[in-house]
Formats: structure tokens, sequence, C-alpha cells
């Protein structure tokens, strides 16, 4: 059985790069790929992949938004997060979303095949420097949510937009809602992550993996 898969990543190299590793395997057919979780969703639900391999630092929607999404809407599509970031904030919240693996990109190529074949079954892969006793451990003793828990799912792609530079037009626009509605949301959310000026909101989303400095 050939497993189809649809890769997502911003950087147009690294999707070169992983569609050649996968397209040279017999069992596994790259049946679309996109420069940012908004794409990967569309294109998810269009063409129903086996299973997506998603960076999380995307522009217009993030990885583990995209995830959750892609999750909701297409329950027969497993996720494998290819990502830099191995912290275990990053992986719980990945896991969280519903990804089944998670790969770092400096460990990707053969382990991105184990991955994809691994999820394929239904089971969890995560890379070898991700310790399954690490993100226990971290599940076990964490004792308060992230911040990012206290947003709705809409308040998040608000952030995501914003620090990207979005105008509030621009955002009204991707989200289709009123540029009125995008003030109202970015107030409530700015309200409950205590934040109050732009730079201190950019911040956040770096250290929580919405965005990336790129």
């Amino acid at each position: 059985m050939t497993i189809k898969v649809l890769l997502a990543d911003d950087h147009a190299v690294v999707r070169d790069g992983l569609g050649l590793v996968l397209q040279s395997q017999t069992d596994m057919q790259v049946i679309g790929v996109a420069a940012d979780g908004r794409e990967a969703l569309h294109q998810a639900v269009q063409h129903e992949p086996d299973v997506v391999v998603m960076d999380i630092a995307m522009p217009v929607l993030n990885g583990i938004e995209a995830t959750q999404q892609i999750r909701d809407r297409c329950p027969d599509t497993e996720v494998v997060i290819l990502s830099v970031h191995s912290s275990a904030e990053h992986v719980f919240r990945a896991l969280r979303a519903g990804a089944l693996g998670y790969v770092l990109k400096e460990s990707a190529g053969a382990e991105v095949i184990d991955a994809v074949r691994a999820v394929h079954t239904g089971k969890r892969y995560l890379g070898t420097k991700i310790s399954d006793t690490v993100i226990e451990d971290y599940i076990r003793q964490r004792h308060t949510v992230s911040p990012l828990e206290d947003l709705s799912p809409r308040e998040r792609q608000i952030l995501q937009l914003v620090v990207e530079g979005r105008t509030s037009a621009e955002v009204a626009e991707i989200l289709a809602i009123s540029p009125k509605s995008v003030d109202t949301y970015r107030s409530r959310m700015m309200q409950k992550l205590g934040i109050g000026d732009l730079p201190s909101l950019v911040k956040f989303a770096i250290q929580h993996g919405l965005t990336s400095l790129d």
C-alpha cells in the first residue's frame, strides 16, 4: 500500500529535499506541498493524505494550529511534526494538538521515513533526541498550563497574524471577519496575556513557537 504524504514547510529547500527523500521510497508518494498552515489545511481536506509532515513555525497559520484543525477535519490523516524546536513545551503542544510523530530537522531523513511509516500504522514516533521520559516527566510535573491555552482558537490565529505584521484590515480579510472584530479579539487576547505592546507580543509569540525570527 502506498502512503500518501503532504509536505508543509515554508522553506522551499526543505520541501524539495524531503520530497526527494520520500519519493525515493517505493511505499510513499508525495501528493502535495504547502508553504503555510492554512494551505496545508486546504490541501489536507482536498487530497486526504495518509500523513502530513508539518513544520511548526509557518506564516498565516502555524503548524500546531494547523495540526489541530487537520485532525478535527481529517481524522484519518496523521501528522508528523518536523521542527528545529526540541523543548518539552513545543513537543507537548504538538502532541496535544493531535500529532502522532515529532522529529527534529537536524536529524531528518531516515527518521522522517521511519516516522511516516510508524504513524501510518497508528503508532507514536518521537525522534531519537526526543525522550519519552522527558515528555512524560514534563506532563506529570506540569502544574500550570501554557498561557496560550487561555486563548480561543480565533485569538491564537489573530495573535500569529498580528505578530507577523498584518494590519487589522489584512487580518480581517484572511479570516473573513470585520476589522472591528479583529480589534476586539486583539484587545481581549492581549488583556488575557497581560501584554500591553507589540514588541512584547512578538517576543511572547516567538517563545511559544507561534512564529519565528525568520
